[in-house]
């Protein structure tokens, strides 16, 4: 009877060490919910508080692409920070660089000044992302890491789902100050959740270990990362040019297109870690990517509403089941006190993809028309699954 209790009490232990609700993961799921949900509010909105205060089209695209080149530049230093400073120091320091950007754009009257302010917006959003990244990975455990990754992507999908429709709802019922002090509210109630989180204590580097002197990137995340950049370059194509492409074809319901996308992004994402951790990522990513192809290639065609739609709704299945797949990838080989750091190299390869689809797909559109926006776009997904397959044969050379 005593070794049968001994042997219930190791299963219970076990048990615990494998569950993925817990208080501080609940805490952090729900805290990343409303920094992109105050995140999403301005991403529509900014352009119409652009025009108002007499931009042109061309400083709207300046000011939306630099908040993406600013957290880019601020994401390595994020991510030496969590292993040296600590998750809590630099999760917190993010969150409030974010909201008092946010807060400020209720304030300012120029062009000049916003684009200040949201260079400093994507610093904080540099920060705040990457540490929620790691300390998500912390509270996760390893053998249900793609799983736990799926779930707390839920968080920012959920976000993506409500925020664009909320927020244009609001501006178009309240003033752009109103708005604004509204997002940075809502950064300010991920703060208070972010101070009763546990966080894990930073794991110092061995002492042979030798400071590289360039060091801006985990080794180990490379990979996945660059496949990560190949998928995210379509982001630019889609968040900036469906809307005129979609008036351009006479086709309507791009609202829809967008819930749409994140409700069967959500979906995905409930069975796709599970999976990805039982199977590996050769189970989840070429089916992703094969649907995220097939999506760009209906919008480069695009005849109706319905086909939009469906395109929305396999985009949003396909990137819900690669991306968290690709993060769990990209932290698993690292070194515990590399995790920060390899959370870093793989947002900075998103931030890096959406910049430049952003920039390159506006010189298309101009040249060419906006359909060659999302041939290119598949173009590049494309080349994403023959890196992948190059890796697979490559990996299995060196193994025999």
């Amino acid at each position: 009877m005593v070794t049968s209790s001994k042997e219930k009490t190791k299963a219970e232990v076990s048990l615990e060490s494998d569950k993925i609700w817990t208080r501080d993961f609940i805490l952090i799921c729900i805290a990343n919910f409303f920094v992109f949900l105050g995140f999403q509010m301005t991403l529509p909105t900014i352009p119409l508080f652009v025009k108002e205060l007499g931009g042109s089209d061309q400083m709207i695209g300046v000011i939306v692409g630099i908040f993406t080149f600013s957290a880019l530049i601020f994401r390595p230093y994020a991510g030496h920070a969590l292993e040296s400073k600590g998750r809590k120091f630099v999760y917190l320091t993010g969150l409030s660089i974010f909201i008092f950007s946010l807060g400020s754009f209720a304030f300012i009257t120029s062009i000049g000044i916003l684009l200040v302010m949201r260079l400093v917006q994507g610093i904080g959003f540099g920060f705040a992302s990457t540490a929620t990244g790691t300390i998500a990975t912390d509270l996760i455990p390893p053998k249900r890491r793609g799983e736990g990754m799926g779930y707390f992507g839920l968080s920012g999908n959920l976000a993506l789902a409500l925020g664009p429709s909320l927020g244009l709802t609001l501006a178009g019922i309240i003033s752009f100050k109103q708005l604004f002090l509204i997002t940075a509210a809502c950064g300010a109630i991920a703060l208070i959740l972010a101070f009763n989180i546990r966080y894990k204590k930073v794991e110092k580097a061995p002492e042979k270990a030798v400071p590289m002197k360039f060091d801006v990137f985990e080794k180990t995340a490379l990979n996945p990362s660059i496949l990560l950049f190949f998928i995210t370059v379509s982001f630019g194509g889609i968040a900036a040019f469906l809307p005129l492409y979609a008036t351009q074809k006479g086709v309507s319901g791009i609202e829809g297109y967008f819930l749409i996308y994140a409700l069967f992004l959500m979906f995905s994402r409930l069975f796709s870690g599970r999976i990805y951790d039982l199977k590996g990522h050769l189970y989840v990513f070429l089916p992703g990517t094969i649907l995220i192809f097939i999506a760009l290639l209906l919008l480069a065609w695009l005849p109706n509403t319905f086909t939009l739609w469906f395109a929305a709704a396999i985009y949003g299945f396909g990137f819900g089941s690669v991306q968290p797949a690709l993060q769990a990838w990209a932290v698993e080989e690292a070194e515990a006190n590399r995790k920060g750091m390899a959370n870093a190299t793989f947002f900075s390869f998103f931030d890096l993809g959406v910049g430049v689809g952003a920039m390159v797909f506006g010189q298309l559109a101009f040249n060419y028309g906006y359909h060659v926006i999302y041939f290119t776009a598949a173009g590049s997904v494309m080349i994403a699954m023959l890196y992948y397959v190059f890796m697979l044969i490559w990996a299995k050379r060196n193994v025999s």
